[in-house]
Order: C-alpha cells, then sequence, then structure tokens
C-alpha cells in the first residue's frame, strides 16, 4: 500500500510517498481501507515536532480518516469486513491502509459520505464538547466565534445556531465571512490578519461590544490565539466563559488575569482528544446528538477542497497559511 511518509521533521516538502508493507490487526484492532482522510492543523504541528504528541519516526501524518473495514482483529466483537467507519487515530491516516483499535472508531451514517465522514468528527466533536459541556452555551446568548471560517470554527458557528444562540462570527476576509453567513452567522466582523497594533485591539473590542448592545459576549470561542485573545476577552460579558481551544495564529497570548476579575468571568480550556479518553460515556451521548443534528440537516460541514495524495505539501502549506475555509480532506 502506498503511504505519506514524515521521515524527517520539516516543511510539507519533506514528506514522501512510499510503498509500506499493510498492516495486519492486531487484539481488538481493524484494518481500514481508507477513503478520505481529512487535514487538520496538528498535522502541520506534527510534522515538525511541533505537536504535544510526537510519534517515532517515520509515520504518517493524518488523524482523522473514513473507510471501509477490511479486516478485523481477535476480540473485535461490534465491527465486521465491509462496515463504514470514521477512524480517529491521531496520526497515520495519509495512507492507503489504516490498523486502528475498534473503540476508536465511529459508524458512519447511511446519509453521509466518506469526505464527509472524514472531515465531521474533530470539528464537531471538538466545537460540541466545547459550548455544551464547557460553556453550557444558553438560547439566546451571544456567541462570538473567532476564527470562523476554519474547520472548528465553522463547526462552532453552526452549533451555536443549533443550540439557539445569536453567533457573531469573526474571520480575516470578506469571503471567509460570507461562507460564516451562509453557514447560519447572525453577524460578522472583518478583522486584519497578522499582528495587530493596540488600535486594532481596541477596535475589535469596540466592535464586539457593538454588536452585543454593549454587554459584550456571553461566550467567546477562541481557536486562533495570538493578538485576538485579549481584545475578545476584554469585550466578554460580566459572567461570561472564555473557550481557550487553540492558536492557529501561532503565539500563546499572555492574558492580565485581572480581566478575569473585573469581568466574573472564566477562561476554561477546551482539550475534546482527553476528554474522549476520559469520559467514554458522555463522549458517546454527545456523538450521538451530532449525528442527529447531522440527519436533521442542523449540521452542513463545508468540505471547500478535496486534495490527492500527491498535493499532500500543497494541502498542508493552505492549511498553515490559513488559505482554508470549513475543512479540506486527501483522498487516496
Amino acid at each position: 500500500m502506498k503511504a505519506i511518509l514524515c521521515k524527517e521533521y520539516g516543511p510539507p516538502e519533506k514528506l514522501v510517498i512510499e510503498e509500506v508493507p499493510s498492516p495486519e490487526p492486531k487484539k481488538g484492532q481493524v484494518v481500514l481501507g481508507v477513503q478520505a482522510a481529512a487535514v487538520n492543523f496538528p498535522d502541520v504541528l506534527i510534522i515538525e515536532n511541533k505537536y504535544q504528541f510526537k510519534p517515532p519516526l517515520p509515520f504518517s501524518p493524518g488523524g482523522e480518516v473514513a473507510g471501509v473495514v477490511k479486516k478485523v482483529g481477535e476480540g473485535v466483537t461490534r465491527l465486521k469486513v465491509g462496515d463504514r467507519v470514521i477512524g480517529s487515530c491521531g496520526w497515520g491516516g495519509f495512507a492507503e491502509e489504516l490498523a486502528i483499535d475498534e473503540a476508536r472508531t465511529t459508524p458512519i451514517p447511511a446519509e453521509m459520505d466518506f469526505v464527509t465522514a472524514s472531515a465531521f468528527l474533530m470539528t464537531y466533536g471538538t466545537s460540541h464538547h466545547a459550548l455544551k459541556d464547557r460553556a453550557h452555551l444558553k438560547p439566546g446568548e451571544n456567541l462570538l466565534v473567532l476564527g470562523a471560517a476554519g474547520g472548528v470554527g465553522l463547526a462552532a458557528v453552526e452549533l451555536g445556531k443549533a443550540m439557539g444562540a445569536r453567533v457573531i462570527a469573526a474571520a480575516s476576509s470578506e469571503d471567509k465571512l460570507a461562507v460564516c453567513r451562509e453557514h447560519g452567522a447572525d453577524e460578522t466582523i472583518l478583522y486584519p490578519t497578522g499582528a495587530l497594533d493596540k488600535d486594532q485591539q481596541r477596535e475589535l473590542s469596540d466592535k464586539i461590544k457593538e454588536l452585543t448592545g454593549g454587554q459584550g459576549a456571553d461566550v467567546v470561542y477562541d481557536p486562533v490565539g495570538g493578538d485576538y485573545s485579549e481584545p475578545a476577552l476584554r469585550a466578554t460579558n460580566w459572567e461570561g466563559r472564555f473557550l481557550v481551544v487553540g492558536f492557529a495564529s501561532g503565539p500563546i497570548p499572555k492574558i492580565p488575569l485581572n480581566l478575569a476579575l473585573l469581568k466574573g468571568c472564566q477562561i476554561v480550556g477546551v482539550f475534546w482528544g482527553a476528554f474522549t479518553g476520559r469520559e467514554p460515556q458522555r463522549h458517546q451521548e454527545n456523538l450521538k446528538e451530532l449525528m442527529t443534528w447531522f440527519k436533521e440537516g442542523k449540521l452542513r460541514p463545508h468540505v471547500s477542497r478535496t486534495y490527492k495524495f500527491t498535493e499532500v505539501a500543497e494541502a498542508l502549506n493552505d492549511m498553515a497559511a490559513r488559505k482554508v475555509k470549513g475543512k479540506i480532506v486527501l483522498v487516496p
């Protein structure tokens, strides 16, 4: 089988495509024939040795796939050959075949194709856990989503609407904001890219307050970090919840903690991957709700482009440059 391999850390151009032996399932595992593999920001980090998980070299990036069960190992009870599943693997997904624990798979509904399935679980799972379990978002509250046209951001826009919130989407270009409006955003904010000076930060805070009647956002969903976090926190409502989701802009911000004191607000971490392992029952309940909302048409995953395996460097560079709207997917 063919696999995209990281044999030395570096930029996407250092990845190679090679023939490797097909995997055999260990106890409790199945082998998937990969039909689609979503590209996520951690894939950019892991090949440069900048991610919290560091698999031994060589390895295939790719933490989210959709495919068909080809083989089952000893002790597998839930799956059989031919089943269509989503696989959450951490890495290893940019390959034609993947051995994965049965417990890390989720059945694909009949209404969902492989490309959509590969792009669904990580983004919607993260945003659903953030808004439901960490922020306890209530109907009628103002939800501000930074980086709203990205994978988790656009999922948060849709989920916020499904949960009855008034959604303010913030992104760096008009075409990105147009996608946000197509997916339900009530209001939008255009902010500049790159480092923000003090005036630009103040303008961002003022715009958030203006769109919330001077009160500020009840919940801030922040997968961006950098210079965008502090002005968003400054525009948080009394007893608001500021969700720390990620740092797509690069720098991890240093926040003046007196802001949390003055606003009586919470700064809340979101680590969906750890949540799924620590609380598998609640994760399954959340997953059931997400699949129900998908079947009801409340969630419409946006895949802006698919790439061939030979275009993996282009796909990862597009992700790193924040050119992606929604999700992008590799297709073997």
